[in-house]
């Protein structure tokens, strides 16, 4: 048995292994999945040493804790939150070292809602499609973190970072996203266009790493009736039958049938992964590049 390896000793509540995703496999109905604060990931591994596409753990709402078999550097950063080793508090968001057999605590936000996880060597499960990412929607990769579960990690390949601190944005306390509309504005009315890009709406409790839902004016059809099937992209804003905006994550599936009233620019994207349900979203129309 190796000591290149992480118990899990709390899961929390939703604690999953992300990379930076399975990109190009949307023909066959695979989503791309990966960290939903794509730079928060690349921080804390270049804060241990690992490449950027190292798997690192990204845990919802309230942290984690593991013990890890040997030696090792970690750094936790995206949501603030208390880190503690053995029950001392430690740095977040700088690297720490962490002794074999001890426990590092993830605790609960003080603010967001995902914090990241990576470990010096990186989390090595077994890759499919080319990505070692939890996908919910499809249930490709491991499965959610459970207590006791065993998580492989790779050999340290270069020295950490040496720093204090390193500088992350806080978490939104109003949500910004530009959009660009389209390509199914058009079904909807003159009056859901200016209510779309003027009003203010809040993060659903019912969010996840598929989509964030909104709530906030229900947007009217101008076309009744369905629309058949096509392709969806990371950042679509699709509008089901309450007519409440939803944000596609990156979960998210790879066709649907609700009209698409416009797109998020990617760049936006990482700032959703941290507004907690009641944050004030506001959607701002924006030229194509």
């Amino acid at each position: 048995m190796t000591d290149r390896a992480l118990a899990v000793v709390r899961a929390g509540a939703l604690t999953t292994v992300q990379d930076r995703g399975r990109p190009g496999h949307a023909h066959l109905g695979v989503p791309r999945s990966g960290t939903l604060d794509g730079p928060a990931a690349a921080l804390v591994n270049r804060l241990v040493g690992n490449p950027p596409d190292a798997a690192v753990l990204e845990t919802t709402l309230n942290g984690c804790a593991v013990r890890p078999r040997s030696a090792l550097t970690v750094a936790v950063g995206g949501a603030p939150c208390p880190v503690t080793v053995d029950g001392r508090p430690v740095a977040w968001g700088a690297p720490v070292p962490v002794p074999a057999g001890a426990v590092l605590n993830i605790g609960t936000p003080t603010s967001g809602l995902r914090t990241y996880v990576a470990v010096s060597g990186g989390i090595t499960v077994d890759p499919i499609l080319g990505s070692r990412s939890t996908d919910l929607l499809s249930g490709l990769g491991p499965p959610p973190l459970t207590d006791g579960a065993v998580l492989p990690l790779g050999t340290p390949t270069e020295l950490h970072t040496r720093v204090d601190v390193a500088p992350q944005p806080a978490p939104p306390g109003e949500l910004v996203l530009r959009v660009t509309m389209g390509p199914r504005d058009d079904w909807f009315t003159r009056e859901a266009l200016h209510a779309f890009t003027s009003r203010t709406y809040r993060v659903s409790p019912a969010s996840n790493r598929i989509g964030l839902r909104t709530e906030g004016p229900a947007l009217e059809r101008a076309v009744p009736g369905e629309l058949p099937s096509e392709g969806m992209v990371l950042g679509a804003v699709q509008v089901p039958p309450d007519g409440r905006p939803v944000v596609f994550l990156a979960d998210h599936p790879t066709t649907g049938g609700y009209p698409v009233i416009a797109v998020v620019r990617a760049e936006d994207l990482p700032a959703a992964a941290q507004a907690v349900p009641g944050t004030p979203v506001r959607f701002i129309g924006v030229r194509r590049h």
